[in-house]
């Protein structure tokens, strides 16, 4: 049999069908396959596949599958949770596919220098595991975060691999010409290895948990013009569109435009004001605010977003408390021309506190983790193909070049100087969404970072007082910075 196939696919979902798509419009020869086998033949059958017939086979077998490879093969697997089978072991996050028996069946398959690579949305540590193990088999092993959807997956979208690095070269072409590309010149492509074991799917990890903050920041500014400035969705649209052409172009600004054009066909309603409000998730920003709980990252952005989803899908008990709880209500009456650039700015600043959230953790886990992460280079990943994607992550880029030790990004000449400049606008905002009723947690948690990041004096000397008080956990004191640690018998000192 002839071994001419540059890659297998395993798992034809709607991500694993575009990937393949995708490498073939770029000349790879793909072989696939599907634990639901009728699934592959379903594939195959399609017309656009057909026409692509001479770089595309399909398989009903893992074996007929490595049995189509060029060595050193090379086999990713995009598994859903729903299509996993069950694991020699418990994984650690039950909700993530279980891919561990699959591993076991290549790995008696394969040869030594192969390498598996995971393309799903795995929790970090299961990464970490996995790749000790392959390679303790003496094959390579690859976790690979995928961003950008369907579409970013049919047409480019950001990969963030990490785990074998010997392994990087096998897969570097196929990748890096299938990702999303930037640049003047569209050259750069959106794809560029992270670090070693895990470092992949952490730093995907953190790519969904500042997901989460964007949507929710954009969510607040969108509450706020419709109940502070009772816009209409014609000017909210009207609103997002001007943002777009300036500081807040990005994938989300441009899509949240778009929505407030959307009319139901069968009511003429807008359908926006039709969807219940109601959020879902699927874990990943819940585990950066774990993680970032772990490490001690003060990642307050992220976890204020996820408790935003959490109490948005209490919807029967809101209803309950919305009959016996009372609270202020009302518009703003001052110059809605100008709040609304005052909300902007509001905006603009809190996304800068959530990437500088965001990269201070990814700060934390390199050092936990011995990841050598290149912080500008990341940026970069994001800049095309994802969901983040944004002109503003060129700016981060920037500050990583002229500092590379830079220990925050609210510390860059060009962040601190928009969030000094959008302070007031920002103080005012949050002020008025208090004064009003209207939650903008995202908002505020925001601004809560900031003035905590900026203080040089915080009130955690009480707090150490207390937990010596109660619990004999000593102190450090300000006078003595080279003695210590001390303990007070507080209630004899009393006396």
């Amino acid at each position: 049999m002839i071994e001419n196939y540059d890659i297998g696919l395993m798992g034809l979902a709607v991500m694993g069908q575009n990937l393949v798509l995708n490498m073939v419009d770029h000349g790879y020869k793909v072989a696939v396959f599907n634990r639901t086998v009728s699934k592959v033949d379903e594939f195959i059958n399609q017309p656009e596949c057909k026409a692509k017939a001479e770089h595309l086979v399909g398989t009903h077998s893992l074996k007929e599958l490595v049995s189509k490879l060029k060595r050193p093969r090379k086999v990713m697997l995009m598994i859903q949770s729903k299509d996993a089978v069950p694991a020699p072991e418990v994984t650690l996050y039950p909700n993530i596919a279980a891919i561990d028996a699959v591993i076991e069946e290549l790995l008696t398959l394969l040869e030594p220098g192969d390498v598996i690579i995971d393309g799903g949305n795995t929790h970090f540590r299961d990464t970490e595991r996995r790749t000790k193990f392959v390679e303790s088999k003496g094959l390579l092993y690859i976790g690979t975060g995928v961003s950008g959807g369907e579409e970013g997956a049919r047409k480019g979208p950001s990969m963030m691999p990490g785990g074998s690095e010997k392994a990087w070269n096998f897969v570097k072409d196929i990748f890096q010409s299938i990702s999303a590309k930037v640049g003047t010149k569209k050259d750069i492509p959106c794809c560029e290895w992270v670090g070693s074991r895990g470092a992949g799917h952490y730093v995907k990890m953190v790519h969904n948990g500042i997901e989460y903050g964007d949507m929710q920041l954009i969510c607040e500014a969108y509450w706020m013009l419709k109940n502070a400035v009772n816009f209409s969705n014609e000017e909210i649209y009207a609103t997002f569109s001007e943002w777009n052409k300036g500081e807040l172009d990005s994938y989300l600004i441009d899509i949240t435009k778009d929505i407030f054009t959307v009319k139901d066909k069968e009511t003429g309603k807008y359908l926006v004001d039709l969807i219940l409000d109601t959020a879902g998730a699927k874990g990943t920003g819940k585990w950066m605010s774990q993680l970032a709980l772990d490490i001690g990252a003060p990642s307050s952005l992220v976890t204020e977003a996820v408790y935003a989803r959490c109490i948005s899908a209490m919807k029967e008990a809101r209803v309950r408390a919305s009959k016996i709880l009372n609270g202020p209500a009302g518009t703003y009456k001052g110059d809605k021309k100008l709040f609304v650039e005052q909300i902007r700015k509001a905006l603009y600043a809190s996304k800068i506190c959530s990437y500088a959230q965001g990269y201070v953790q990814m700060q934390a886990a390199g050092r936990e983790y011995d990841w050598q992460l290149q912080y500008g280079q990341i940026a970069m990943l994001w800049r095309g193909g994802c969901i983040i994607r944004a002109v503003f992550l060129e700016r981060i880029k920037e500050a990583f070049d002229a500092d590379p030790k830079l220990e925050n990004l609210l510390l860059a000449p060009y962040f601190r100087e928009v969030v000094e400049s959008a302070q007031d606008a920002w103080r005012h905002v949050v002020k008025t969404a208090i004064e009003l009723g209207i939650p903008v947690p995202a908002f505020s948690t925001a601004l809560s970072y900031y003035d905590s990041y900026r203080s040089a004096v915080l009130p955690a000397n009480l707090l150490q007082a207390q937990r010596d008080y109660f619990g004999a956990h000593t102190y450090q004191r300000t006078d003595k910075p080279t003695e210590g640690p001390f303990h007070t018998d507080w209630i004899t000192e009393k006396q």
